[in-house]
This record gives C-alpha cells, structure tokens and sequence, in this order.
C-alpha cells in the first residue's frame, strides 16, 4: 500500500492566471503571431546556375544595395582572396603557357615561373607570404609570351577577374593594401554548400540562398528546393566559346541550357517564377567586338555574329525555345553583376515581377 499525502499539493487552477501573468502570455501569443505573418510573407529566391556565373556576385550586390554594405572590416577579410585570385591565377597562365608550347620572350623567366609553380592551394597568403610572391609575378606579367597564352585563354580555365587584378598590383602588392568594394565584387571564391543571405525590403524579408554550381556540389541543391517562391537562374552569356574546368570538353553554355532545362521543366517548380539573368553582357559585348563567331559553336545561328543584339537575340530563343509550358510567362535580364547600378535597376524590375506574380501567397493583399 503506498502511502498517502499528507497535504495536497498547493496548486491554483490552471485558469487562475493573475493581471501580469495575463499580460505575459498575451505577448507572447502576440509574438507568435507576429512571427508567423512575417514568415508567411517571406520571399525565399534560390540562385541557380552553373559554376562561375556571377551568382555570389549578385549576392554581393544584395548585401551592398539592401543589406549591412561591407564595412572597413569586412573589406579587409577578402584580402587573401584577392591574393590568392592573383597567385593562382598566374600559377594557371604559367602552367597554360608551358602546355601551349608558347616560348617566353625572356628564357630566364623559367626560373621565375618556377617558383609559382611551387605555390600549393592551402598555402595560407597573409601579407608576408603574398609578397614573397609579388616580385616573380610582377617579372611574369611583363612577358610577351605570358601574354600570349592570356590571349588563349578560352582554351583553358582563368579566371575573369584575374588581368583586371594583374593590372592593379602596384596598389593591391602595397604592405597596407585593403580591397575596395570592386575588389571585393571582383575576387572569385568558390561556393561550397549553401549560404544564405537576408535582407528587408518594403517590410518583406527576401532570403537568398546560393547554391555551388560546379557540378559536385549540384546534389546540394535539393536541400533548398521547399517553399521557393522564385528562382534566379544565373548563365554567363559569354562562354560560348569556352569549355568547363571538370571536363575539359563540354562547352560551358551547353552546360547552362542542360541545367535551365532540368530546372525550367522540373516538376518540383510548376507554380515557381522562374527569372533568367543572362550575366557578363560586358564580356559577350568584348567578344562580339573581337569577331569570337558564336557560330563556330552553335551551328544554328544564323545571326550577324558582329551584331551584339542579333547574338542576344540569338541566347533568348535558345533558353526560352527550351521550356515545356510555354503558358508561364519567360521573364529574361541581361545583367553585369559586377556593376552595382546595373544590378540595382535589374532587380528593382525583378523585385516587382515576384511580389507581382506571388501576391496571394505572401499575403499582401
């Protein structure tokens, strides 16, 4: 037999609640509530799109133009990516010259690029370090012969940004050097995993989530596909003529229609807006002005190849030709992420297109 109590336990009914503590939990259901209208109104865009086509550019360009801008501090953390662009980047045209049997215009530059060759991809670039470097690559980029194989260089993977920071080493190899906000948007790192990004606008927070577009990290991307509201698939207009770094044969905007096709046509993305950003209309304008024929690469143009707008032209109907439902609207952008005025005013219009197109959904009726 267990024994009894001997006392109730002093306990107030559930409902006797006093005047604070009434106060306290009406809060909190305020909260609550709270939380869960703005979390209906919330706009969740997935940046989709192969490798290196500008995708953390434009999440730069988010943070720039509607979030937190990049203080002095900030700034200052990109530095070693900045170095490590330019070092890998001249281990890279060092290692192209060599197989493209380009002869140097100076032989004893060998020695030069021979210490380059050294430089491992972990190799932690502090200030030190990267001026260890500095003297050889500044020698190096004199070469006539180095230049030569940068002139090639759609016949090897470089990166683009990498002529712009050779050029600029007299004030990036200062000891004190700190990166401006075009270094920053300029400097290439490559995406591994998710990263997301938040930001207010008008009262409605927008999360960015880019996703790594090299091909190893394309399984990821299913981790984010619940609840999209929109998708901004990003494609480099300019690589036509270009092959991927993995392969080494697939022509890089091949690649990007193969993946525009799989997502455009994807039944996880019936009632997603889809907005397509064709980016570096910079660069496609370089080439079309130095006669690169698009059609030497895609047999089905049958445009003027020095005409930048027939070629344009050209990139629209190959995307949108591509898609199944033709009854969903095709919203297309030539956009240069790397200019924040460009980006600014695209995504303004982008802005309204998906508050536009999801109104009922985010409840802002």
């Amino acid at each position: 037999m267990g024994q009894k109590c001997a006392k109730p336990f002093n306990c107030k009914p559930f409902n006797c609640l006093t005047d604070n503590d009434k106060k306290t939990s009406d809060k909190i259901d305020d909260k609550l509530r709270e939380e869960k209208r703005y979390f209906k109104r919330q706009v969740k865009l997935l940046l989709l799109g192969a490798g290196e086509s500008g995708k953390s550019t434009f999440l730069k360009q988010m943070r720039i133009l509607h979030g937190t801008g990049y203080d002095d501090e900030a700034l200052l953390d990109y530095r070693s990516t900045v170095y490590g662009n330019i070092v890998k980047g001249m281990k890279v045209l060092v290692d192209a010259r060599d197989k493209l049997g380009i002869p140097w215009e100076d032989p004893k530059r060998s020695e030069e690029a021979e210490f380059i060759m050294t430089f491992h991809k972990f190799t932690n670039l502090d200030v030190p370090t990267f001026q260890q470097y500095l003297p050889y690559i500044v020698e190096l980029w004199k070469d006539k012969g180095l230049q030569t194989a940068y002139d090639r260089r759609r016949e090897f993977q470089l990166g683009e940004s990498v002529r712009y920071f050779l050029e600029n080493l007299d004030r990036v190899g200062k000891p004190d050097y700190s990166p401006s906000v075009k270094d920053v948007l300029l400097s290439r790192q490559a995406t591994r995993g998710v990263k997301e990004y938040t930001v207010e606008i008008r009262k409605i927070p927008f999360r960015f989530f880019d996703v790594g577009g090299q091909r190893s990290q394309r399984q990821k991307w299913f981790m984010c596909f619940e609840d999209v509201t929109s998708i901004l698939f990003l494609a480099s207009s300019s690589e036509f003529d270009q092959v991927l770094m993995e392969d080494r044969k697939t022509n890089r905007l091949q690649e990007s229609l193969d993946i525009f096709e799989a997502i455009v046509n994807s039944n996880c993305f019936v009632s997603v807006s889809i907005i397509l950003f064709l980016n570096k209309t910079d660069l496609l304008e370089e080439k079309v002005q130095q006669n690169v024929c698009i059609g030497d690469y895609f047999a089905d143009f049958m445009g003027d190849s020095l005409c930048l707008a027939d070629v344009q032209r050209y990139l629209v109907q190959k995307f949108e030709s591509i898609r199944r439902n033709k009854s969903k609207p095709f919203f297309h952008h030539f956009t240069m992420a790397i200019d924040t005025n460009n980006i600014r005013n695209v995504f303004n219009d982008v802005k309204d297109t998906i508050l536009h197109e999801n109104l009922h959904n985010l409840m802002l009726q």
